[in-house]
């Protein structure tokens, strides 16, 4: 007896712990200073804030990489003396090079299974002067792989801009069709939020085509237009040629900041990691004399000269930026560039007002719920419903804790979940008590009683209950958020009222057991 007194007092003390900063007033107390800081979240339903669907775009992570690989090949090819001339990709997915000498045909093979064994070589066609024109595509896993990961690295991309603008307890998850869901609960800005998540920071590296016109209809195979920012001549747009190969991307930057210059004019401050300085360093080295755009979302923000080559994986992107502007864009990048556009096809905003009546709806719910069943058991049993009653108190203080402790989202499901545990947690109560009456009237002494009772009731109980988890586990693992919510709140009602119900009301039993004697309980 004295080890389960122990244990109750423990867990009601850790319960007391992670529930009350969840009470109103009590996180800006003196007594919220020693609490954790893990409280009840509310979710986007009740908090209010905004709902976005966005699409990602991995066909352009793909070729991406594809124009990665192509401009690797060629380095690689050049150490081992093997001359790879005009490594572009077409139609998306192949990459295609021209090999000069046919004698090197068995080098670049040999290469290509040794180092680049992602790549499956096509069997070569003839070009002009005896060249040979190849062309290759990524293997099936390969672009699985890629997929994957471009979808991935956008989940932790977006969660990492979230989390710099500053929002609290987001909600960020894939879906079917390379799709992710964020929901923003408590978000007051929410137009520059969706500014913030559809920037995708597409930063990539292009040379510039000084000697195309960008305003001739006809343009030179590997050769797009694309506007520049904020540039006007004579009130008309400008725009650029550039070639459509990216020399260098936004994957290889390790760090963006704002800064001012000379004029006190905001920009952005680019650092590579240690691949990305070597390619921008080789980029520079090879291009000098040349122009070299920096095209962030399609848009050109500058186009400078390349004087010398530059060491040292530094860059840094100017556009006439207000300080917000330059702020905003130091964060996506910061936060890591997206691998591949991202669009948003889905935006929904829940109010704070409709929120609050989900709120108030669902306490009404519960308080309801929970004032008709203490009196009904209050009636029924007599002292003993005042027992189930103290108990109900007691798993819905640990059902709390385990929220706040866990960092679950309560829902407006989860509250349907809490009012559903309400109902359940008596219902332990009862096979209880029933069973106790029914030991009794067989003869035996109270105490006798209470022991048999708790012990043949104890099985149907964790039967019954058992059933209720392990539908809940599917629930969560086969849903969504909501559901997830309902999840997760009802099987932690379900645990604590079980554990309260056949642990710590057996202890106020058996005590109160012990003192009436043979006078009987009031059941």
């Amino acid at each position: 007896m004295p080890w389960r007194i122990c244990v109750a007092l423990t867990a009601l003390v850790i319960a007391l712990i992670y529930a009350l900063p969840s009470v109103p007033g009590v996180s800006e107390s003196f007594l919220g200073r020693i609490l954790p800081d893990k409280k009840i979240s509310l979710g986007l339903d009740l908090k209010g804030g905004i709902h976005l669907t966005l699409g990602v775009e991995v066909g352009k992570a793909i070729t991406n990489s594809l124009t990665q690989t192509g401009h690797d090949l060629r380095v690689a090819a050049q150490e081992e003396g093997v001359t790879i001339l005009r490594p572009r990709v077409i139609a998306g997915n192949v990459l295609e090079f021209t090999l000069p000498r046919g004698d090197q045909k068995e080098k670049l093979q040999e290469l290509a299974a040794k180092k680049f064994s992602v790549l499956v070589l096509g069997a070569p066609g003839a070009a002009d002067a005896g060249q040979l024109r190849y062309t290759a595509r990524f293997t099936d896993n390969h672009v699985k792989q890629l997929t994957d990961m471009a979808l991935e690295q956008a989940l932790r991309t977006i969660r990492n801009r979230i989390d710099q603008f500053g929002v609290a307890e987001p909600d960020i998850r894939k879906q079917a069709d390379n799709r992710i869901q964020v929901q923003l609960p408590g978000l007051s800005d929410t137009k520059r939020a969706v500014q913030l998540l559809g920037q995708t920071a597409n930063l990539e590296f292009h040379l510039a085509r000084d000697d195309v016109d960008p305003s001739k209809p006809v343009l030179p195979a590997g050769v797009a237009i694309y506007p520049m920012l904020d540039r006007k001549a004579d009130g008309v747009a400008k725009s650029i040629a550039l070639d459509k190969e990216s020399l260098l991307t936004g994957a290889d930057v390790s760090d963006a900041r704002p800064a001012f210059d000379h004029m006190n004019q905001s920009y952005v401050v680019l650092n590579f990691n240690s691949r990305g300085a070597v390619i921008f360093e080789r980029i520079t080295g090879e291009h000098v004399g040349r122009r070299l755009a920096i095209v962030l979302d399609g848009k050109v923000y500058s186009a400078p000269n390349i004087r010398e080559r530059i060491a040292g994986g530094r860059a840094s992107i100017t556009g006439g930026f207000s300080t917000a502007e330059a702020q905003d864009l130091a964060i996506v990048l910061r936060a890591g560039s997206l691998p591949a556009p991202v669009s948003v096809l889905e935006e929904r905003t829940v109010g704070p007002s409709l929120g609050q009546e989900s709120i108030d709806s669902g306490i009404k719910a519960a308080v309801l719920g929970g004032a008709l069943v203490v009196v009904f058991m209050a009636v029924y049993y007599a002292v003993s419903g005042l027992i189930a009653d103290v108990m109900l108190m007691f798993t819905m203080t640990m059902l709390m804790a385990g929220l706040a402790a866990f960092g679950a989202t309560l829902t407006l499901p989860g509250i349907a979940g809490i009012v559903l545990t309400i109902g359940m947690a008596v219902d332990a109560n009862v096979l209880i008590y029933e069973r106790i009456r029914e030991e009794i009237l067989h003869g035996l002494a109270p105490l006798a009683a209470v022991k048999a009772g708790f012990e043949r009731a104890t099985i149907a109980i964790t039967d019954s209950n058992l059933t209720t988890i392990i539908a809940t586990a599917i629930l969560y693992q086969f849903g969504t958020g909501p559901i997830r919510g309902f999840a997760v709140t009802l099987s932690l009602g379900v645990a604590a009222s079980m554990f309260s119900a056949v642990f710590v009301s057996r202890i106020i039993f058996e005590l109160w057991a012990r003192r009436v004697g043979p006078k009987g309980l009031s059941i």
